[in-house]
């Protein structure tokens, strides 16, 4: 999967860089951005505060630039068609149980787009952590 500025389809996976991370969620039209928490702009919420919601993409976009998912041909195979993806995401408003590690915004969008539980973004960090431990062994 490739990230390009471009203009979103209803469907797709956008985010937008925040700091040091990134924000996911579900592109539906300018007015509506569905995704697992309001993006982070001064401090996370505590966990348990956290629900799916959905905001305009200016708000989502807080003026940073969004990003679209651009998909390869074996993804595209893969992902659950538009229509299924917007009627997923808007059937999870209101859903808690975030964890900033193991269920954030990148593990929703990845489930509404492609039925699969996943962050990359979580992945990397283990790989690194990982990585860490075999440099400075005990």
């Amino acid at each position: 999967m490739k990230w390009w500025p471009e203009q979103c389809d209803k469907g797709d996976m956008v985010r937008v860089r925040i700091g040091g991370i990134w924000h996911y969620g579900v592109y539906i039209s300018d007015a509506e951005v569905i995704q697992f928490g309001y993006p982070p702009r001064e401090a996370l919420p505590p966990d348990a505060d956290v629900r799916v919601v959905s905001t305009t993409i200016d708000e989502f976009a807080g003026g940073s630039i969004v990003e679209r998912a651009r998909l390869s041909l074996t993804e595209k195979l893969k992902r659950i068609p538009p229509e299924k993806t917007t009627a997923i995401a808007r059937g999870r408003f209101g859903e808690g149980n975030y964890n900033l590690i193991h269920n954030n915004c990148e593990h929703f969008a990845f489930e509404c787009v492609f039925g699969v539980h996943r962050s990359e973004q979580e992945e990397n960090a283990k790989k690194q952590w990982n990585e860490y431990i075999s440099r400075h062994p005990k």
